[in-house]
């Protein structure tokens, strides 16, 4: 060879350097490449699929904002640029909510369906005067979404509704679903179409007409009273309690059919949120049932009615009441003691102020 062996290997190291530095001026020319196609890139185009209100985005073709955009500039005419709720804070309409309801119309697949109602309804809460300026077509077209297929569309649907339940003009054709509202919550067992349709009836006044669809879809709300799932259970036991205040509808409800733990519901350690609804309803029902003109009739229970477990000779309400006088949360306290009076003093609770405190010392007073 001719080459001593450190003459070799110091041959051997110049070549590494060399194919070192090689390789790091390609590793670094590919990273120039990399970043210079990002700043050549541009934002996509925007589409009709559902659109979210935070970001600009003029419409169909035009490019919208990048989201790393800087504050939105002014317009020729005064107004900010971006957001569509700064826009309607400044007076003007971003088009935003008409665009979400027009892209409705068209033919979508059911998650877009979905998601373009649940765009809406954010819409509905944060742009009060686009949404005002909606007619009641649009509540018709909303109506259409309860027929659908899929339960999520018809539970987005029923959330769009009670966002819109919200403006006054709205509610008397808003009111015209209620019987399709009532079907959907008694013959689809899914919680969150129960949370959804139980919340916009909440959020409406039932008109007379509706009382006979009631009384078929009683059965139902007891069912999702009784169920495992805390906000449909508080959703459902409003609803009833409202309906408690209703003559005709009173004995429906006392006889209708629970199960023999329906007691169970006033455990002390049940959600507070729950029991105090709960005790609501009972007070409610104990008014009703001795309201002068409810015990003037005879009325006959089923021995498995809600009657029989709160007010009938075997029932444990008392113990769940006074076990509830000393619950942690005050509300629930002064609750349970309103029940108690009205099964103690059930002639004059109308007419005179409960002076219940939640005290253990009372109830021992009042034993």
């Amino acid at each position: 060879m001719g080459k001593s062996i450190p003459q070799y290997l110091g041959q051997l190291d110049i070549r590494k350097s060399v194919v070192s530095l090689a390789t790091g001026a390609g590793a670094i020319y590919l990273l120039y490449k990399a970043i210079k196609a990002g700043i050549k890139c541009k934002p996509p185009l925007c589409t009709n699929s559902p659109i979210c209100i935070a970001r600009e985005c003029p419409g169909p073709g035009e490019r919208a904002l990048p989201q790393e955009a800087p504050a939105p500039e002014a317009s020729a005419v005064g107004g900010p640029k971006g957001l569509a709720v700064e826009r309607e804070r400044h007076g003007r309409d971003s088009g935003e909510l008409r665009r979400l309801l027009n892209s409705l119309e068209c033919k979508q697949d059911e998650y877009a369906k979905s998601m373009i109602l649940h765009s809406i309804t954010r819409c509905v809460y944060l742009l009060e005067a686009e949404a005002s300026a909606c007619t009641t077509d649009d509540i018709v077209l909303l109506g259409y979404m309860l027929d659908d297929k899929d339960n999520s569309v018809k539970t987005q649907a029923l959330n769009t509704l009670k966002a819109f339940s919200g403006i006054r003009k709205f509610r008397l054709k808003i009111q015209e679903h209620s019987i399709k509202v009532l079907e959907l919550i008694s013959t689809i067992w899914d919680t969150e179409l129960h949370i959804a349709g139980l919340r916009l009836l909440n959020n409406l006044p039932l008109p007379d007409y509706v009382h006979p669809q009631l009384r078929r879809v009683m059965p139902a709300l007891m069912e999702i009273l009784q169920s495992d799932y805390i906000l449909a259970q508080v959703q459902a036991v409003r609803l009833l309690s409202y309906l408690a205040q209703k003559n005709d509808l009173l004995y429906d409800i006392l006889n209708c059919q629970v199960h023999s733990n329906f007691l169970n519901l006033l455990q002390p350690t049940q959600p507070g949120s729950l029991l105090y609804e709960v005790l609501v309803f009972a007070e409610r029902l104990s008014e009703g049932r001795n309201a002068p003109h409810y015990r003037v009739v005879k009325w006959h229970y089923n021995e498995q009615s809600l009657h029989e477990s709160l007010f009938g000779e075997e029932s444990r309400l008392a113990d769940r009441l006074l076990a509830l006088v000393i619950h942690p949360e005050e509300d629930v306290q002064i609750q349970a003691c309103k029940v108690i009076v009205s099964l103690q003093y059930p002639q004059d609770l109308r007419s005179r102020p409960s002076s219940c405190q939640p005290s253990r010392s009372y109830f021992k007073n009042t034993e």
